[in-house]
């Protein structure tokens, strides 16, 4: 297949880049026109320029309802078919409950969760007419089992999980596939600020005893993408070493 992707990203408040990078690369090597959507292009035009001619790096505030609308009608008119979104743009602002701030809880929905449902519905309505897409989001283990000081991002993260479940029965008549990537701890350049004695706490809660890789997530990303999982949908899968058993 020759699928065309809408790649939901946001570098800049959180090293999703890691992850985001690893399946716009993977999903290019398998064919797919990538649009690879951050507030910056810097963000994914090295990689544009350096690994695929496949990608094309798009600079776009994703909280902005119109201007995503936008991209994506146009993403759309310029390849032909919209038959992938990927909802991967996040923010993760800790602080303990006591901490936290009205601005916060609204940087952190806005671009977690309100920012999925709008990209969703636009990319929906286009799927519905071509009688099929898949949709994936990201949610995490800190959704599913939650972590102290942590309590606004876990419950951003929830409502993907939510969301998805829900999406996916109202979209499964339409051909439309929806399911959720629950990562646990995965080593990006974000674990650089932390500590040797933080890293061996998450390490002791991995079962497989090691931290997973972007690409491991882009693996899973490319599965759900796939007619190899055509039959699925409205699931929450974790990919996380064990963490969760």
């Amino acid at each position: 297949h020759n699928l065309q992707v809408l790649f939901s990203e946001n570098a800049k408040f959180m090293d999703y880049y890691g992850i985001a990078a690893s399946i716009a690369e993977k999903f290019a090597s398998l064919g797919a026109m990538v649009v690879a959507v951050s507030r910056t292009s810097t963000d994914f035009s090295s990689l544009a320029e350096t690994v695929c001619e496949r990608i094309e790096s798009v600079s776009c505030d994703i909280r902005d309802e119109k201007a995503t609308k936008d991209l994506i009608v146009q993403a759309y008119k310029r390849y032909g078919s919209l038959d992938i979104l990927v909802n991967n743009a996040g923010i993760m602002q800790n602080a303990l409950l006591g901490m936290i701030t009205r601005q916060s809880l609204q940087e952190q929905f806005e671009t977690n969760v309100f920012s999925m449902i709008q990209l969703t519905q636009t990319a929906s309505r286009i799927m519905s007419r071509q009688k099929g897409g898949s949709i994936i989001n990201m949610a995490s283990v800190i959704g599913t089992k939650g972590f102290a000081g942590q309590s606004v991002y876990s419950a951003t993260k929830g409502a993907v999980v939510s969301f998805t479940l829900s999406a996916g029965k109202e979209l499964a008549p339409y051909g439309i596939r929806v399911n959720a990537i629950a990562p646990g701890t995965i080593g990006t350049d974000l674990l650089k600020g932390i500590s040797d004695e933080k890293i061996e706490q998450h390490l002791r809660n991995i079962k497989m005893g090691r931290f997973g890789t972007p690409e491991e997530v882009a693996d899973l990303a490319a599965f759900l993408a796939s007619d190899y999982s055509k039959y699925i949908t409205g699931q929450i899968i974790g990919i996380d070493g064990g963490t969760t058993i």
